[in-house]
C-alpha cells in the first residue's frame, strides 16, 4: 500500500509538469476542453512531414497521385476555402505548410496530419458521390483534428503512460499487459481518434465549413450517406467510423449546431 501511495504521488508529479492548453478559439461550437500536451508541436509536425512525404511517394510510384486533374482541382479549391478560415480558430494556422493531395484508392477515407498535411482518397468521393458541401464537411472535420492537435494529444498520452510505467518500475510494480507504442509516427498518424476527439472535430469542422460559405444543412448529410454505405458494405468504414459517435446521435448533434450557426452566426471574427 505504501508503494502504491508513493507511486500515485510520483505519477501526479509527472503529469503536473505537463503543458496544458486550449488549442483553439471557442467559437459558437463551444469546444473548451483543456488538453495535456507533453510532446512538442515541432516534433509532431516534423514527423508528419516525413510520413506525408512517404505517403505521396508511395502513391506516385503506384501512379495513384492526383490522377484526375479536374477532381484534384475541385478538392483543392474546397480545401483552400476552409484553410483560409482556419486562422479564426488559431492564428498560427495561417503559417502552416498546408498541402492537399488526392490519392486514387477504393479506400473510403480522408485525413489531415499535424501541420496541415491533407489527403483525400477517391473512394470517399466516388462511393458516396459527394457534393461540394459534403466534401467541405468531411475536410472541415479532418482539418479540425489538426487544429485541435489531437495527434499531439494522443502522443502525449503515450508519453505520460511511459513515464508512469518508468515510475512504477522504480517501486517494483510490473504489468506485462501494458505496452508502449514504439514510434510517435504511429500515434496520431495511424491510430483512430477517441470519441471525444471525433465530436470536437465534428463541431469545429462544421463551424469551419459554415465560415467558409458552404451549405452546412446539405453538408451534414454526408454522415447519413456514411451510415447507409457502412450498412451495405460491412467492414468498409471500420477504420473511419470505429470511434465515432453513433450515426443517429452525431447527425442530431450536427443538425442542432447547424441551426444555432444559422440563427446566431459564428462568434469567430
Amino acid at each position: 500500500m505504501k508503494k502504491l501511495s508513493l507511486l500515485a504521488i510520483a505519477l501526479a508529479a509527472t503529469l503536473g509538469i505537463s503543458s496544458c492548453a486550449q488549442t483553439t478559439a471557442t467559437g459558437t461550437s463551444g469546444v473548451t476542453r483543456t488538453q495535456v500536451l507533453l510532446v512538442s508541436a515541432e516534433e509532431m509536425n516534423a514527423q508528419a512531414e516525413k510520413e506525408y512525404a512517404k505517403v505521396l511517394s508511395d502513391a506516385k510510384a503506384q501512379h495513384a497521385l492526383n490522377t484526375n486533374a479536374k477532381q484534384t482541382a475541385r478538392v483543392k479549391a474546397i480545401a483552400n476555402k476552409l484553410i483560409a478560415q482556419a486562422k479564426l480558430f488559431r492564428p498560427d494556422a495561417k503559417d502552416w505548410k498546408w498541402e492537399v493531395n488526392v490519392i486514387n484508392s477504393k479506400e473510403v477515407n480522408a485525413w489531415c496530419m499535424p501541420g496541415g498535411k491533407i489527403a483525400v482518397y477517391t473512394g470517399i468521393l466516388n462511393s458516396l458521390n459527394l457534393n461540394d458541401d459534403e466534401v467541405a464537411v468531411v475536410l472541415g472535420h479532418e482539418i479540425a483534428h489538426a487544429l485541435r492537435e489531437h495527434s499531439r494529444e494522443q502522443a502525449s498520452q503515450e508519453v505520460a503512460k511511459q513515464g508512469a510505467l518508468q515510475v512504477a518500475s522504480l517501486f517494483g510494480v510490473k504489468d506485462s499487459n501494458l505496452a508502449i507504442a514504439d514510434k510517435l509516427s504511429t500515434i496520431g498518424v495511424m491510430l483512430p481518434f477517441s470519441r471525444t476527439h471525433e465530436t470536437e472535430s465534428d463541431e469545429i469542422g462544421l463551424e469551419l465549413a459554415y465560415k467558409a460559405g458552404f451549405n452546412i444543412d446539405k453538408g451534414i448529410l454526408i454522415w447519413d450517406k456514411m451510415k447507409k454505405l457502412s450498412g451495405s458494405q460491412p467492414g468498409l468504414l471500420d477504420s473511419l467510423l470505429s470511434t465515432h459517435p453513433s450515426d443517429d446521435s452525431r447527425l442530431e448533434n450536427l443538425k442542432a449546431l447547424a441551426e444555432k450557426l444559422k440563427t446566431e452566426g459564428s462568434s469567430l471574427k
